[in-house]
């Protein structure tokens, strides 16, 4: 035992002592060198610029593409190196290894970048990331050992025929890494379109939502069908699960298919739009967004309400800027009949300037409406180009002006009056 332990020794100390290990050693070396100058050089450009605009997405995605590309320059560096020492028919086992170590270490880098460019930062994205991490490493390593041919011959083994199609516990785990990496490229160039689309000033707000969610949609689609034919599977098996998605429609899933396909509808005709007011039943607010399966509507005190897409097409909605922004706010007034209106109209055309919010175009207006029993009503009437910020603060600022007028020219604002006649009076009374 201790003679073959010896030997071992012998021969990999004669191994590294060897001209051709020490070019490999040199290779690897050289790499390393030039991967880490490539990666200081991007850090100090970072630094340089790091009070520019590159501080925000650029920033983020250059940091990212730095990460990627260590190992990529090494690989560079070490792949005609290798092909130079093949050519002269010198050993390559320190390379062998280390070119599948850094396509692993580029493969696990990218597969992260993309996770993190497709899908938000949240505990489940981490742990993915984790376990892909792992099946990479674990991959170079039978690799590295030479047992992942005997594996992936095991789990192809493992296998189950449906008809025409096998089904392998190897075909499965290529179908979800498959699927899974086509998702997450297609929700990346989606985000891509999205950002593209929000730059431009041609395209309104329902059109970029519509397009958004028709390549969302169409890329989604594409994905499942390439990796579904990438492992084999014969996509005409596919009508068995559509004859049984019709049946799960009719039976229990009719509002999700009628959410989804209102929020095409509520796109393609402009009816509303992110930005627009409205008010559906008693909510009232802002579109903040529009989803696949609801419409996002925020109020004046920050609380988000999710609307099924079908109640804003079944039911009645007022969208108070379908058209146009203008919303005109009615103030009433009443004076006493002590008192002269045309100059009380005077006065509260004048506190229409009070809000910075009311505008001179259409222009302000004063209107006598009736003689009620208290008194004479009077109506302000301005208008505002803002209606998500809501009429009190309007309302407010332009009733404490007219109070302010009206007591400075000694005009009275009548309290509620009611005449009251006694017909008889009891004889008893004292």
């Amino acid at each position: 035992m201790v003679d073959i332990a010896l030997n071992w020794w012998q021969q990999h100390i004669e191994l590294l002592l060897s001209p051709a290990t020490w070019w490999q050693l040199v290779v690897l070396a050289v790499a390393a060198v030039a991967a880490s100058l490539f990666n200081r050089r991007i850090q100090q450009l970072l630094e340089a610029q790091a009070s520019s605009s590159l501080q925000g997405f650029r920033h983020i995605a250059v940091r990212s593409i730095q990460r990627l590309l260590w190992p990529l320059i090494a690989l560079a560096v070490v792949l005609p190196a290798k092909a130079v020492l093949q050519w002269y028919d010198l050993p390559l086992q320190l390379l062998a290894i280390a070119v599948p170590i850094l396509w692993a270490l580029a493969l696990i880098r990218f597969s992260i970048y993309l996770l993190r460019k497709a899908f938000t930062i949240n505990p489940l994205l981490k742990s993915s990331e984790s376990a892909l991490s792992v099946l990479i490493w674990l991959g170079v390593v039978l690799h590295l050992l030479g047992w992942l041919p005997t594996v992936l011959g095991f789990l192809d083994s493992m296998a189950l025929n449906l008809g025409e199609n096998r089904i392998s516990v190897l075909s499965v785990i290529k179908l979800l890494l498959l699927v899974g990496l086509a998702f997450t490229l297609a929700i990346w160039l989606s985000e891509l379109i999205s950002r593209q689309l929000q730059r431009s000033a041609n395209i309104s707000p329902s059109m970029r939502v519509g397009f958004n969610k028709f390549s969302k949609f169409i890329l989604l689609t594409l994905a499942f069908l390439i990796a579904l034919n990438a492992v084999g599977i014969n996509l005409s098996s596919l009508a068995i699960f559509g004859g049984a998605l019709g049946v799960g429609l009719g039976f229990g899933l009719q509002r999700i298919a009628s959410n989804f396909i209102s929020g095409f509808i509520l796109v393609l005709d402009r009816s509303i739009k992110p930005g627009d007011v409205i008010t559906v039943g008693d909510k009232f607010g802002w579109v903040e967004a529009l989803n696949s399966r609801y419409v996002v509507v925020r109020n004046r005190e920050g609380v988000d309400t999710l609307i099924p897409n079908e109640n804003l097409i079944t039911s009645e909605v007022i969208n108070w800027s379908y058209a146009d922004r203008n919303v005109r706010v009615v103030i009433p007034v009443q004076i006493s009949y002590n008192d002269d209106p045309e100059q009380a109209m005077a006065l509260m055309l004048e506190c229409a300037k009070a809000s910075p919010r009311i505008l001179q175009e259409p222009v302000p207006t004063v209107r006598l409406m009736e003689f009620a029993d208290s008194g004479i009503e009077l109506q302000l009437r301005v208008w505002i180009a803002d209606p998500e910020n809501g009429t009190g603060g309007v309302k407010s600022e332009v009733n404490l002006a007219i109070w302010r007028a009206f007591k400075e020219h000694k005009i009275t604002i009548p309290y509620p009056q009611r005449d009251l006649h006694i017909k008889s009076m009891p004889d008893n009374l004292p």
